[in-house]
């Protein structure tokens, strides 16, 4: 598994530890591809900013001009949500070529940008560590770029379960 992790987060206040950082986006990515059943090894961008920066890019993808907590960009579009099964019936379709990386045969499941400046703020607005926040929002987010929404109430709800399921062993609770 590939984990590109890029932080240009450029802000006053201190945030997790660099090894740690990147130890958590880890262990929530790949409890997350095997709660929801990957079968593939995948590449996943990891992007940490402030929220002027995630502020452009919500303006400029989504038209939606304020920060957010998170951004995810799906690389995939499929059938029913982590319904990894669709690849393997397009296996000779150029479509299914296009989904993996052609140097390390890694799935390319998308990007993930996450305001740093949000999680600090989220934590605390939360009453729990900037660990589980952080930890919070890159599963949210990995959800996403294996299909998952919440556009209704009952998605929401499916999503919400699923998050949980994904946090609850790592030990990111809420408090």
């Amino acid at each position: 598994m590939t984990i590109n992790i890029e932080n240009e987060y450029s802000g006053s206040s201190a945030f997790i530890p660099h090894d740690d950082y990147e130890k958590i986006a880890r262990e929530v990515i790949l409890q997350a591809l095997e709660e929801e059943g990957c079968p593939y090894e995948c590449e996943i961008g990891l992007t940490l900013v402030n929220d002027d920066s995630i502020r452009e890019i919500n303006k400029e993808y989504r038209n939606i001009d304020r920060s957010t907590d998170v951004l995810s960009f799906p690389m995939l579009e499929y059938p029913a949500p982590a319904d990894f099964d669709f690849l393997e019936e397009a296996d000779d379709s150029a479509s299914a070529d296009d989904s993996f990386n052609p140097d390390t045969g890694e799935l390319m499941l998308g990007d993930i940008i996450i305001s740093v400046d949000h999680v600090m703020a989220q934590a605390e607005q939360y009453g729990h560590s900037i660990q589980r926040e952080y930890a919070f929002l890159i599963a949210h987010s990995m959800l996403h770029l294996m299909g998952f929404d919440h556009m209704t109430p009952e998605e929401a709800q499916v999503m919400e379960t699923e998050q949980e399921k994904i946090l609850t062993p790592l030990g990111y609770i809420r408090e």
